[in-house]
């Protein structure tokens, strides 16, 4: 076999024909769009893949939401006499637990109340307080079966850090220093 006999197999791909007519010549505008090989991303992809995809995903509430149980069901679970905890109630199954702690839980006054129950670190409604004094004559006993976390949370005093120092009371703020175009104002 000698090399004038050899043929190619496959046909030979013809060479799109650029730059004939127009200024641009099918190329494109000036710059890196109108060179061969050049690889542009749009712009705006790597914005998209910057941002969150959740809406609002920064601002998610950090404290546990507080859980609402009303009366008729403790009527049924609960026994004469016993305490109404957020402990109690997870034993029962009737809260879960919020990232691996308890949640405060508030009872409202949906139902009836004719057992005496003591409550203890659970938030109360204003009738459930009611219907509990109802049922418990004695002042001691109902003074006992409301104790615990209060329906209105106190805000804590805020204390001065150890480090900061007060302004003595009748010290005043140093006068600022004249610049010398107020000098020369002058």
């Amino acid at each position: 076999m000698q090399l004038n006999q050899l043929k190619p197999i496959h046909k030979r791909k013809k060479r799109r024909r650029v730059g004939r007519g127009d200024t641009y010549a099918g190329l494109g505008r000036k710059g890196q769009t109108t060179r061969a090989g050049r690889k542009m991303k749009p712009a705006i992809r790597e914005f998209v893949k910057r941002y969150p995809k959740l809406r609002g995903y920064r601002f998610k509430s950090r404290k546990a939401p507080v859980e609402i149980i009303n009366l008729r069901i403790l009527e049924k679970k609960f026994k004469e006499g016993e305490t109404v905890s957020p402990f109690s109630l997870l034993e029962k199954g009737l809260i879960a637990k919020f990232k691996g702690k308890i949640p405060q839980v508030k009872i409202l006054g949906r139902g009836e109340l004719n057992k005496k129950l003591h409550f203890k670190d659970c938030i109360l409604s204003k009738s459930v307080q009611q219907k509990v004094k109802k049922v418990v004559s004695d002042e001691k006993a109902a003074s006992l079966s409301v104790t615990g976390a209060s329906s209105k949370r106190k805000k804590k005093a805020v204390k001065p850090r150890s480090g900061t120092k007060k302004k003595p009371a009748g010290r005043k703020a140093p006068k600022k220093k004249a610049s010398k175009r107020n000098k020369a104002a002058k």
